[in-house]
């Protein structure tokens, strides 16, 4: 297999975008990503997108982008695995360009959440329709219940989901393309609007429209057009049972955990390898659980690493610099795609008051449900 690197992002504001279109919003963010690779030409494309035909009734995703490109002819195909799509079609794009196959590959993620949808409703598909849905479960409530195992068998608290929202919204009030670039103080999230028991409004990612691409080569080629590619060094992917009820302990994410232990083997690292990295906080207990399965805090509590500031910029090591979900917001096919991006911009120093100083690794983790599927990549400053 050959070494694959990034060679350039391109990414829109996220946000409530009612004057873009689903194709509006992946042609914006590929041709920021062509130009800032400084690439015209394209050998496929791959393009995350969760649920258009249900958001705004479009299917045959794949064809339709590259012809809004301009590029029609490629081959371009949809990847769907729930809010893990983005994520999930960088690693069909690592895996064409590492094969042989392709030497100049667009992977993207693009959603549009906001025109109009019954966004609890489609969002719902991606939780098992027979045991879950049929019973009026939602996903608030379906990780209110992980929240509620993780503080009865762990000991973490509501105040420990008060932090990494905090934290989180600290990090995005940094970040000029966040949907909600705002600092929120612990009174503020403690005291927002009950959602699911013990879920808060400001511990729920919002509802978001945006894309992100990044263009993918083989590293030998990428070193002749830029001195500061960023390596995928490892990728892993694994699944889980659909329904939360068939895990043998909602508060453990055994597919987070696969997926990253596949990815690190894969680099050749220890998560104490780590510099930073972005995780799936679509709620803010996700965040405390993808560290316990990834071993990402270096033996301290989970629940504790936002209040410690353990995960926080200037911390050992900083988690979801960008905002995460939380404050960046999560159009759910692209934010796969928009994780790459933050560690992308860290790896190579561009990322403002956000840069993590001495980054050389760093680690993205989406998953889609509540942790059915998982993939988790690893990339290196080269």
């Amino acid at each position: 297999m050959r070494d694959v690197a990034i060679v350039g992002a391109g990414m829109t504001q996220f946000g409530e975008l009612w004057s873009s279109s689903l194709r509006d919003l992946f042609t914006e963010a590929a041709l920021g990503a062509m130009r800032s690779a400084g690439v015209d030409t394209l050998d496929a494309v791959y393009v995350g997108n969760m649920s258009g035909g249900q958001f705004v009734g479009q299917e045959h995703v794949g064809p339709l982008m590259v012809d809004a490109l301009g590029v029609a002819g490629v081959p371009s195909t949809r990847v769907e695995s729930a809010c893990a799509s983005g994520g999930a079609a960088l690693r069909m794009g690592f895996l064409d360009v590492a094969s042989g196959q392709s030497d100049v590959v667009l992977v993207a993620g693009v959603e549009k959440m906001s025109d109009g949808a019954d966004v609890t409703t489609v969002l719902a598909t991606a939780s098992d329709q027979e045991t879950e849905v049929y019973h009026g479960i939602t996903f608030p409530g379906l990780y209110a219940m992980i929240a509620r195992a993780h503080m009865a068998s762990r000991g973490s608290t509501e105040e420990d989901l008060h932090w990494v929202s905090v934290k989180n919204h600290r990090h995005g009030a940094m970040n000029p393309r966040a949907q909600f670039p705002k600092a929120v103080t612990l009174d503020e999230v403690a005291n927002s609007s009950p959602v699911a028991d013990p879920l808060r409004l400001l511990h729920c990612s919002p509802v978001s429209d945006g894309g992100a691409a990044v263009i993918l080569m083989p590293l030998e080629q990428a070193r002749r057009i830029t001195d500061r590619p960023v390596q995928i060094l490892g990728t892993g992917m694994a699944t889980a049972s659909l329904a939360l009820a068939d895990r043998r302990d909602p508060a453990v994410l055994d597919a987070v955990g696969q997926s990253a232990r596949k990815a690190f083997t894969m680099a050749g690292i220890e998560p104490a390898d780590v510099d930073l990295a972005e995780v799936h906080d679509c709620f803010a207990i996700a965040e405390i659980c993808c560290l316990e399965a990834m071993c990402l805090t270096d033996g301290c509590s989970a629940a504790d690493a936002a209040r410690s500031g353990f995960s926080a910029l200037g911390g050992r090591r900083p988690i979801n610099t960008s905002g995460g979900l939380k404050s960046k917001g999560h159009p759910v096919g692209a934010t796969g795609v928009a994780q790459v991006i933050e560690i992308f911009e860290q790896l190579r120093g561009e990322a403002g008051d956000r840069q993590v100083r001495d980054a050389h690794i760093g680690v993205t983790q989406n998953m889609g449900g509540t942790g059915a599927s998982s993939v988790v990549h690893v990339f290196r400053r080269v």
